[in-house]
């Protein structure tokens, strides 16, 4: 990863979003010493969506004392396979990686960010989250499936907007059922892609560093809460390298 070339107002901008979105306290200098381990392992597991939020997530987790690994994929990374070939070849895909991220990471929590591509009936999108949560839970692990952020459905996305609507509704029934958590991330992004509290980038679809700032505090303290560690301040981690993730330069990112 290059170092971050953003301008001092932009890095103060991602700052202040990060800590409106936990409600963080200044930084003392006891939140800047070495953080030991919590114990808890996090598999992050999503589409390109949730892969841009990643980089963020993994500075925010880590300085917490959380194991982290990224598992989401471009243009794929569900696990609802539906009747489409492109969905159900990237689905076999996710599940392959799942597998051995289980073995491999031990992960204590996988984190599902519901993807744009989880096409499927209702049917399909619940069974594949029950399957999700079993799936954690005989490694060991418990599922947090997460709603993604409001995003631009445009001409690709269209077809399955029913799908990509009924998702989430899906993922909240299935972890009721099952020994899983859902967060519902309108809470932090509100409903409307084009609003500025969803902080979307120019394509209307991914997070730039300051959305994904502001998710990865609002993750945190919400699976602080379920895991009981305490996540880091913003303010040891906000304006670190990763905000010069290469992605953010493909996305148009300031």
């Amino acid at each position: 990863m290059q170092p971050t070339n953003l301008s001092p107002r932009t890095l103060l901008a991602i700052l202040a979003v990060a800590a409106l979105a936990g409600c963080g306290a200044p930084t003392s200098a006891a939140d800047r010493e070495e953080v030991p381990g919590t114990g808890v392992r996090v598999l992050w597991m999503g589409d390109s969506i949730a892969g841009a939020q990643a980089p963020a997530l993994e500075a925010a987790l880590e300085a917490g004392g959380v194991a982290f690994r990224n598992a989401t994929s471009d243009g794929g990374g569900n696990v609802v396979a539906g009747d489409h070939e492109v969905t159900a070849m990237a689905a076999e895909d996710t599940w392959k990686a799942l597998r051995e991220n289980l073995t491999t990471f031990r992960p204590t929590v996988v984190a599902y960010q519901i993807t744009g591509y989880d096409w499927g009936t209702p049917a399909q999108q619940r069974s594949a989250y029950r399957k999700l949560a079993r799936s954690a839970e005989d490694a060991g692990a418990r599922l947090v499936l997460v709603s993604a952020p409001p995003f631009k459905i445009d001409e690709f996305f269209e077809p399955h907007e029913k799908a990509i609507r009924s998702a989430p509704v899906m993922a909240a029934k299935a972890a009721a059922a099952a020994h899983a958590r859902y967060l519902d991330a309108a809470e932090l992004w509100g409903d409307d892609h084009a609003a500025a509290k969803a902080q979307r980038a120019k394509d209307g679809i991914h997070s730039c560093q300051q959305g994904a700032a502001a998710f990865a505090t609002w993750f945190a303290k919400r699976l602080g809460e379920l895991t009981g560690f305490t996540p880091a301040a913003p303010a040891t981690w906000a304006t670190g390298p990763w905000t010069g993730d290469e992605r953010y330069v493909k996305l148009g990112c300031g």
